[in-house]
């Protein structure tokens, strides 16, 4: 899955700090990456300098100060670019895991 663009799509649909996305990643069934919490925080920031998203800091009483993350409309734009390219055929990591799946039709 390709991160940026992952994370572009649930920005446009709502603003989300960094911790709101990584549970949108771990409890989804369809967003699966197996990547680390820190390369959600990279990939915001280079969103950020790139211009494809911008940011509010939230401060809180009695809790940390937290970043909003918003997509910009050149995001957007990068976004609705992306979703219109062809995509590759995806790979199944574990096809042996799809054939026990139907193994009762054995």
């Amino acid at each position: 899955m390709t991160i940026q663009y992952a994370i572009l799509g649930l920005l446009s649909r709502k603003p989300s700090s960094g911790y709101e996305l990584k549970k949108v990643f771990e409890d989804s069934p369809y967003l699966y990456w197996s990547g680390n919490n820190n390369q959600i925080y990279k990939t915001l920031l280079q969103l950020q300098k790139d211009d494809l998203i911008s940011s509010e800091t939230i401060h809180q009483d009695g809790a940390p100060s937290k970043k909003i993350y918003s997509i910009t409309k050149s995001g957007m734009a990068e976004l609705k670019n992306w979703i219109m390219t062809t995509s590759a055929v995806p790979e199944f990591k574990k096809p042996f895991l799809i054939q026990l799946a139907w193994a009762d039709m054995l």
